[in-house]
């Protein structure tokens, strides 16, 4: 085994497979059902357990540690932040502490935060509490305003609340889903809910990666969104004038210091208004919707791989920001809900030059549900190009390329 030895808390097996690329030895802490074959090729020691509870996973880790000696915990994934803060203070690896971890997960927690240390790059926002709640924000802040989960993720539950004439209706979407079973409720609850005033403008995520208190954004990325907000595609370059540019890393700069970032991973979500840029939100983590394969398609930069393996001592910190390399971009695919028939198109659209990949894990009898959070798209594509428009055209090209036909009547109408 490697004298080097890293803690990965969940995430895909690329984490895994990188790692042991740099020379590291792994230690992998993982939901029991997420555990294959391949993983256990690859690592040294598996803790096998629900790794959000911490009275479980806190004397399992402290054994591994004592067996393992790791000398780093990461995670690329939402639900191992908070587990993977707690872990590097209670053994003092010297990562992102619990307490950041919780404030960029807790959004309420974030905006109070803010309020008090930065208030230039936050609006204001306040928890949901009856459905008066809801009245006396609408009177002291105007509309629209923005209704969502305080420990949200994928756009689950987010709502725009247009006017006055809405409230009741937000109020009975707040109190069904408070009630309601979702797939990944164990992991993000929707009990406490947040009302935030509403930013209009270009929406952008910024990929950063900080090494010991240095913050260095190495991608702006632009993101294209379908009505309810649920993502439909990204843009690595996003295509904003240099001076918004300027702005926006400015703002997530200002945001990493103020919240305690002090090394690794950042995706924040920004909205460029015209007041300037506000952050959405924010979490020490690579981007999702494999923003991270853009970034190093675009930027020749693997921020998964700095993730488990710079801490190790195995890799150079970034003096500046790398140049771009081409444009990438993704889309995502979709369906009428219902249940799959057929689906054509697919080695087509993966022999079009600059198509990257196309992942679409469904086939017939998978189940299309209603558009309503992120979860419920069907897969993407990803793909190059010299330029933005180009990589955008070709995502599209691609999609067009695709055709997933469906039965109607059929798809579980819960969600």
């Amino acid at each position: 085994m490697s004298e080097q030895r890293v803690l990965v808390v969940g995430g895909r097996i690329e984490n895994v497979r990188k790692a042991k690329e740099q020379g590291l030895g792994v230690v992998y802490l993982q939901q029991p059902g997420q555990f294959t074959p391949e993983h256990a090729s690859l690592v040294d020691a598996a803790l096998l357990v629900d790794y959000t509870d911490w009275s479980v996973t806190e004397p399992l880790v402290a054994a591994a540690h004592r067996a393992y000696g790791f000398t780093s915990v990461v995670t690329t994934t939402e639900a191992g932040v908070e587990p993977a803060g707690r872990i590097s203070d209670l053994l003092g690896l010297g990562g992102v502490s619990h307490e950041v971890a919780h404030l960029l997960r807790d959004k309420l927690s974030m905006r109070r935060h803010l309020a008090a240390t930065a208030p230039s790059v936050s609006v204001a926002a306040e928890e949901v509490g009856d459905r008066e709640s809801l009245t006396a924000f609408g009177s002291r802040h105007g509309y629209p305003f923005i209704v969502k989960p305080v420990d949200g993720i994928g756009s689950l539950g987010l709502q725009l609340v247009e006017s006055a004439d809405r409230l009741d209706e937000v109020w009975e979407t707040i109190t069904r889903l408070r009630h309601s079973d979702h797939q990944f409720a164990r992991f993000f609850p929707l009990d406490r809910f947040l009302m935030e005033e509403y930013v209009s403008g270009p929406e952008l995520s910024v990929e950063a990666f900080t090494f010991a208190g240095r913050h260095v954004v190495v991608a702006v990325t632009e993101k294209l969104t379908y009505d309810n907000f649920v993502e439909l595609g990204h843009v690595v370059p996003a295509r904003i004038a240099a001076a918004d540019e300027a702005a926006v890393v400015e703002c997530v700069t200002t945001f990493l210091d103020a919240v305690g970032v002090v090394s690794g991973p950042s995706h924040t979500e920004v909205r460029l208004s015209e007041r300037g840029p506000r952050v959405i939100e924010s979490h020490n983590r690579p981007g999702g919707d494999r923003i991270r394969d853009l970034v190093e398609e675009a930027y020749g930069f693997d921020i998964e791989r700095y993730t488990v393996a710079w801490p190790g001592g195995g890799l150079p910190a970034l003096d500046e920001r790398p140049a771009p390399l081409r444009s990438a971009a993704t889309r995502f695919l979709g369906a009428e809900p219902g249940t799959v028939t057929a689906v054509e198109g697919l080695e087509a659209a993966r022999a079009l030059d600059g198509v990257v990949d196309v992942d679409l894990p469904v086939e017939p009898g998978s189940v299309v549900r209603p558009l309503r959070s992120s979860w419920d798209r069907l897969g993407q594509v990803i793909a190059v190009a010299p330029d933005a428009d180009a990589a955008v055209a070709l995502c599209e090209k691609a999609c067009a390329t695709i055709r997933v036909t469906t039965e109607p009547g059929t798809a579980d109408p819960a969600g």
